[in-house]
């Protein structure tokens, strides 16, 4: 296939620009970010001026940066609206018959991701019509651009909408929590440190298993929304030991009651994603390689 694919020197993009590679499609690969074997392109002049066609579109660019960025920039994650609005403009006007767009866990209601029980959340806690206030701009932009979608759709577009829990793997950017707590465990840092409250949990899907659900949806023609998950509810105490005790060492866990945190709990229903993808890679296993790099 011709594919189009923004943000390819991001975490997401690399990988799923070497899976597109590997499978034989033709990859327009672009990135606003120099890097290696992609087109140096904001992928909003893109949008705006290129008339191209491509069988399948996948848009990754966006201002992302860990929790820091989201709650200390919330100017700069809305730049992602315009991103979207102009992608959605660029598919209709070109006529793109298959596109994904990958919209984000922070979509959800911050009402169902609170203290207490945790609630695994499934496709329809999102209402369009009523969906409850969403995680910071970033979330608020991600469920704008999920709505945006159903425009695009409506002039032709096969739209793939995915919500990734959090993705994590080796050579992720070390502002987001996996890498810096492997960084910490690598250095056998003692008193380890943890953001926030420590029985906070997350759902953590390796990068491989997101690309190759992601490829799985579009071989598929499944439109979504879906998680992009694994149902594993893992408390960021929980994933200090498994680091530590993988790293060889026991620390003491230290709390940053006033550093960023996000959400309490954050982790899926992965039951619509079992419809088509089974996540294969345990965060064991994630951990493993990733102290191997």
């Amino acid at each position: 296939m011709r594919v189009l694919l923004t943000g390819a020197a991001g975490f997401v993009g690399r990988h799923l620009h070497r899976a597109l590679l590997d499978r034989g499609d033709d990859v327009t690969a672009i990135d606003i970010k120099p890097f290696p074997g992609v087109q140096h392109t904001d992928a909003l002049d893109y949008f705006r001026n290129a008339d191209s066609h491509h069988d399948l579109a996948i848009h990754c660019a966006a201002l992302v940066g860990g929790r820091a960025s989201i709650d200390g920039s919330p100017l700069g994650v809305a730049t992602n609206l315009g991103l979207d609005s102009w992608y959605m403009r660029w598919l209709v006007r070109n006529r793109i018959p298959r596109a994904v767009y990958f919209s984000s866990s922070a979509a959800y209601p911050v009402a169902l991701q609170q203290p207490g029980p945790i609630h695994r959340l499934v496709e329809t806690d999102i209402d369009y019509e009523q969906p409850g206030r969403p995680d910071a701009s970033y979330g608020l932009a991600k469920l704008t651009g999920e709505q945006l979608c159903q425009y695009a759709a409506a002039d032709g577009t096969r739209m793939t909408i995915l919500r990734p829990m959090s993705g994590y793997g080796e050579d992720q950017d070390p502002a987001y929590p996996f890498p810096a707590f492997i960084e910490r465990a690598l250095d056998h840092e003692d008193p380890f440190e943890i953001w926030g409250s420590g029985d906070s949990t997350r759902d953590w899907i390796h990068i491989d298993d997101l690309v190759a659900a992601t490829l799985t949806a579009v071989d598929q023609d499944f439109t979504g929304p879906v998680n992009l998950g694994t149902g594993r509810a893992t408390s960021f105490d929980e994933l200090a030991h498994l680091v530590t005790k993988a790293a060889g060492y026991e620390p003491e866990l230290k709390h940053l009651a006033t550093a960023p945190q996000g959400v309490h709990h954050r982790v899926c229903d992965p039951t619509l994603l079992h419809t088509f993808y089974e996540p294969r890679i345990t965060l064991e296993e994630g951990i493993a390689r990733a102290l191997r790099q």
